[in-house]
């Protein structure tokens, strides 16, 4: 159950306020809440800086410690998300039988959608990488080294939670190369060779549960020996390359982070059949930034709206022309028999 209590608009800002709020076509970029738990460590508090300066100016940091169990009760995080208008939150906690752990939770209508916990193994903050970093507000590239991300469900969890996170430029085409200035790297391995995939996607679906018997979400499952997950952060500067495409160079900016896979909260089938949805609009004109499908109007590259005029054909006899001088029939007869008469006598 929701802490804030419906607010009705009192007047014109409050209003535009809640409207900006409101379910849209074609949604915002989503904001991220990261949140410091009661007891953190300090290697989770040097990873959650990295990933909001990464997630920077889109982003909310809580410095102050806040008493948060996002597995066993949901609703402060359903407050914060709900109060700061922010679909995204990051949680750092560490314990003796969890260390350096940070959960990540999406939100859909204020309510808990799914959640995914790893923990730390290592980072590297940018600050130990002397190489130039990227504008402040970029949307990176994300690009996936596995075959895990398209098969195992809980990299597919981490896979959708950090295409939210960051945006990126997944599977879109036609992207000019001078507006991407870094792109994020995310591997999963190496894999243990006594394993295979099949193996690994049968060993999620048989965890643990670790929620509690009256808790409506469904059960969280444990994850054991699964590959970890490693990220890295490059720059990209172009070079010449005697042809129109450049060669593209990369140069590590940081941070790096090594983490490893733990608890996943799915989400419910029907709540994941709501977020999903889609409205009854053309697919193109959704992603073209047309919240309705308009005939003969389009948006080209620049971002401008384009609009088509067809007109019938104009019959150029029809004109009125008459109270021109140079268009009176009777003058234009009468130049061309003076010039006829002209050539007779010579």
């Amino acid at each position: 159950m929701s802490m804030l209590r419906t607010v009705k608009p009192k007047n014109a800002r409050v209003k535009r306020a809640l409207d900006e709020r409101a379910p849209k076509v074609v949604e915002d970029e989503k904001t991220a809440i990261f949140v410091r738990g009661n007891n953190t460590s300090e290697r989770v508090r040097v990873a959650m800086k990295e990933l909001y300066a990464l997630k920077r100016p889109h982003a909310i940091n809580f410095s102050k410690k806040n008493a948060v169990h996002p597995f066993e009760d949901a609703s402060s995080l359903e407050f914060f998300g709900t109060k700061n208008d922010a679909a995204l939150l990051l949680t750092g906690l560490h314990s003796k039988k969890r260390p350096h752990d940070l959960v990540l939770t999406r939100l859909f209508d204020g309510r808990v959608l799914d959640q995914v916990e790893v923990g730390v193994d290592d980072v590297k903050p940018m600050a130990e990488f002397e190489t130039p970093k990227a504008s402040v507000g970029t949307r990176p590239l994300i690009v996936f080294h596995s075959d895990l991300f398209s098969t195992h469900p809980t990299y597919m969890h981490l896979r959708s939670f950090l295409l939210d996170l960051y945006n990126g430029h997944h599977e879109a085409a036609g992207i000019p190369l001078r507006a991407v200035e870094h792109v994020i790297s995310v591997t999963a391995g190496p894999l243990d060779p006594s394993l295979s995939v099949a193996d690994m996607v049968a060993g999620a679906a048989a965890g643990t549960s670790a929620a509690p018997a009256t808790s409506s979400a469904p059960a969280p499952t444990a994850t054991a020996a699964l590959p970890r997950v490693h990220i890295r952060v490059y720059t990209i500067k172009l070079l010449a390359s005697g042809s129109r495409v450049p060669r593209v160079a990369l140069t590590e900016m940081g941070p790096a982070l090594d983490l490893s896979v733990r608890r996943v909260q799915p989400a419910e089938p029907e709540m994941l059949k709501a977020a999903l949805k889609r409205p009854k609009l053309d697919k193109s004109a959704v992603e073209s930034g047309l919240g309705r499908k308009r005939k003969n109007i389009e948006t080209d590259e620049m971002g401008d709206k384009v609009g088509r005029l067809h007109l019938t054909k104009q019959d150029l006899g029809k004109m009125q022309g008459r109270k021109m001088k140079a268009l009176k029939e009777g003058r234009r007869l009468r130049a061309q028999e003076g010039a006829d008469g002209a050539d007779d006598d010579e």
